[in-house]
């Protein structure tokens, strides 16, 4: 009878060995596809085109993992979750990786049980209010009504700043996004608070955008960043390295358009980076021109922020704290050795 449980012991040991070996990397590799969670539409991050075609910051995130995985950008499913729909989503599997404006967060790394990757924009929260209002100021908002989304840190920041300042107020609290921003524009509400860049992609879809302003004041940190659940260091590790690969990248000065040039570079740290110098694939689980396949399909993080959010676009926004530390800003990667 002993020995019976003895090796009834041993197989539970083996069999959860086995579970453990296979991690989200090999079950994405066995479904052909990377399911993503994204917003269900916000102008520069994740919103599909007239054509149906998902773009945006956060959709190019997802690109780059894909490309990493795969070597092929086309190979992700893109699944648009609320703010309340994101987390449990992520929790149950629903997706492989959350690149949904989310701030990472000491209560959703521990409590959520979520890993949040590599900030791939910092952000703050704001304030989007009409000219009309003739308000210029966040403390000049005594007594207004504001419109908010549920289940996020934006609602909690706005309590916390109404209080703070003692300031009554009036919270519009409406989960979709579409329907919070058609309430804003109907006089609903008197402001609209969210993370700033949002602020930019809402007014940029106004009917007449010039007729908003982003208030001056930031009222909390929003390091927005891919996740992935707790317990698969394999998988974080390559999310959080894709996209410290394409900050590295604009670091280096490889772009989509040289990076073949740049095979041909005799920099030691450029030649370890695309794989010509081999490691860095061997130690994620992937190709050794994983890198290189990111940077071709999808660009470096400077070419991402341009094409999606920058300045020439709608949305007009400032590298600002999203420029490279070289350039006064917080982008930073972690040394590729």
């Amino acid at each position: 009878m002993k020995v019976f449980k003895c090796f009834t012991v041993v197989l539970m040991l083996l069999a959860a060995g086995s579970m453990a070996v296979a991690g989200t990397l090999d079950e994405v590799r066995t479904k052909g596809v990377l399911t993503v969670g994204v917003n269900v539409g916000v102008a520069g991050f994740a919103m599909p085109d007239e054509k149906g075609v998902w773009k945006g910051l956060d959709v190019d995130t997802a690109k780059a993992i894909a490309a990493a995985v795969f070597g092929d950008v086309s190979k992700v499913k893109y699944v648009a979750l609320t703010a309340v729909q994101r987390l449990p989503a992520l929790q149950s599997k629903e997706v492989d990786v959350l690149c949904r404006n989310t701030t990472a967060t000491l209560t959703r790394e521990t409590v959520n049980g979520l890993n949040f990757a590599h900030v791939n924009y910092y952000d703050g929260q704001g304030f989007l209010i009409s000219k009309k209002k003739n308000i210029k100021t966040a403390k000049r908002l005594k007594g207004a009504t504001v419109c908010t989304l549920p289940g996020t840190t934006t609602e909690m920041n706005a309590a916390d700043y109404f209080r703070k300042n003692e300031m009554p107020w009036k919270p519009v609290v409406i989960e979709s996004n579409a329907e919070l921003n058609k309430a804003f524009f109907a006089g609903r509400c008197d402001v609209l608070t969210s993370d700033a860049s949002q602020l930019a992609a809402i007014r940029s879809v106004a009917p007449n955008p010039d007729d908003y302003i982003i208030l001056p004041e930031i009222i909390s940190k929003e390091p927005l960043a891919p996740a992935v659940r707790h317990g698969d260091d394999q998988w974080y590790d390559i999310v959080n390295w894709t996209v410290m690969a394409l900050i590295e990248a604009e670091e280096l000065g490889i772009t989509s358009s040289n990076v073949d040039e740049m095979l041909k570079s005799t920099d030691p740290q450029i030649q370890r980076f695309l794989g010509i110098t081999p490691g860095f694939g061997k130690a994620l689980g992937l190709d050794e021109k994983w890198a290189y396949n990111i940077i071709k399909q999808v660009g470096n993080y400077g070419e991402i922020f341009d094409r999606n959010v920058g300045p020439k676009t709608p949305l007009k926004i400032e590298r600002g704290l999203n420029n490279l530390w070289t350039k006064g800003g917080l982008m930073y990667a972690i040394p590729f050795r």
